[in-house]
């Protein structure tokens, strides 16, 4: 249910290219790091968010959504369950076209208020994973 194939192709393949991965920081052993450069090298523009703003694969960060000052077409949360339903809402405001909750992230409140505005959502997945099977 949280995630149909045919939702994960369009965030992947539709979309757009612009992803804002937040929680991914300089911390090489977090999974945020590695995720972000799968992302990179299957041609997605990544935006760090995290509190710290730091850069990371090149890219500056910001910290938050809201401080970032061009659109984002898909917002990647790597925070916990607990945290991501306030990450979902920011991304409704900040006019993102989906919202992807990586792996063990799930809210079920934070799905229906994304669908309900009309975004594209995957919960408990990874793009790492996905985006090769994806064509």
């Amino acid at each position: 249910m949280y995630g149909d194939p045919r939702t994960i192709r369009r965030i992947l393949n539709e979309l757009g290219d612009t992803w804002a991965v937040v929680g991914l920081s300089a911390n090489e052993r977090r999974a945020a790091h590695g995720v972000a450069d799968v992302l990179q090298r299957f041609g997605k523009r990544i935006v760090p968010v995290h509190p710290k703003a730091e850069t990371v694969h090149g890219e500056p960060g910001y910290p938050s959504l809201d401080a970032i000052p061009f659109p984002v077409d898909v917002v990647d949360v790597f925070v916990n369950s607990e945290l991501a339903g306030g990450i979902a809402d920011e991304a409704v405001a900040v006019g993102a076209k989906a919202v992807w909750f990586q792996l063990g992230v799930v809210d079920e409140g934070a799905w229906d208020r994304v669908r309900d505005a009309g975004l594209d959502m995957v919960m408990d997945r990874c793009p790492a994973i996905e985006i090769p099977r994806s064509g």
